[in-house]
């Protein structure tokens, strides 16, 4: 079989950061890398649920609704994928993951999403967590750029 193109970048030289990972026609693949692989720090179940609910939400309800099409966890635990339209641009994208991520880190309140009919594991959520995963990655964010987001493995 064809090895798939997201195995075959190096995940031991893999920072933190926002990266594009594919493009299949005009859907854009974004590698939101939270966590550096093959550290021992991962994020943790109820973290990376919570952080899903809230992200997924906040990108479905703003400006660019429209262009979203996905956003889900990695099954590894270093990070999540957002699959976008490619009508916006880069720095579109990596706006609206900062906004994301503010609105992640200062979120109070009840988790949309989070009742028993609503979800499908709706016990093990944490909230502490996920804004803590959202403070880190703002600071990971604060600097970056369009131009940033080709993988590259500098430290």
């Amino acid at each position: 079989m064809k090895t798939i193109a997201s195995f075959t970048i190096d995940h031991d030289k893999l920072q933190k950061g926002m990266y594009v990972s594919r493009t299949d026609g005009d859907v854009v693949t974004y590698d939101i890398r939270m966590k550096r692989p093959n550290q021992g720090d991962y994020l943790t179940n109820g973290a990376m649920h919570t952080f899903e609910h809230l992200f997924a939400t906040y990108a479905r309800n703003g400006a660019l609704a429209e262009h979203v099409i996905y956003i889900g966890p990695m099954g590894c635990r270093t990070g999540f994928y957002m699959l976008m339209r490619d009508a916006v641009s880069r720095d579109q994208v990596l706006q609206l993951v900062k906004e994301s991520f503010a609105f992640i880190a200062q979120f109070e309140g009840e988790i949309p999403g989070s009742q028993r009919k609503e979800c499908g594991n709706y016990l093990e959520h944490d909230l502490p967590g996920a804004k803590a995963t959202a403070e880190d990655m703002l600071q990971v964010l604060e600097n970056w750029s369009a131009a940033k987001m080709d993988y590259d493995y500098e430290d």
